[in-house]
């Protein structure tokens, strides 16, 4: 899914089509269908966002976002969070206990 072009007066569609190609990086490039798309609510309330709001959010989230983290488009699901060390420990402490328990609870 390609990206939509800049715009002097962008729209909700348009912000939604940056989330939806991958260029935010939120997500993999896939057309993400949706009950409500973006803005509708602000419509129905009849306050929709400006195109200065939606040209705001546009650059923090195609260009902020990238300029802090630095990943490529597509990546979100590359990510190496490293091994869980604590929840491991945790799970190994509380099947110990178990363990325990029922060795005591027998008559060990």
């Amino acid at each position: 899914m390609e990206p939509p072009p800049a715009s002097e007066r962008p729209t909700s569609a348009m912000l939604k089509g940056d989330i939806d190609s991958g260029r935010t990086g939120d997500k993999n490039p896939v057309f993400d269908p949706g009950l409500s798309p973006l803005g509708t609510d602000d419509e129905a309330a009849g306050t929709p966002p400006s195109a200065r709001r939606i040209a705001i959010a546009r650059h923090y989230e195609n260009l902020e976002r990238w300029m802090r983290g630095g990943w490529k488009a597509g990546a979100t699901h590359n990510k190496h969070d490293g091994f869980p060390v604590v929840f491991v420990s945790f799970i190994g402490v509380v099947g110990l206990i178990l363990m325990f328990g029922i060795w005591a609870a027998r008559g060990g």
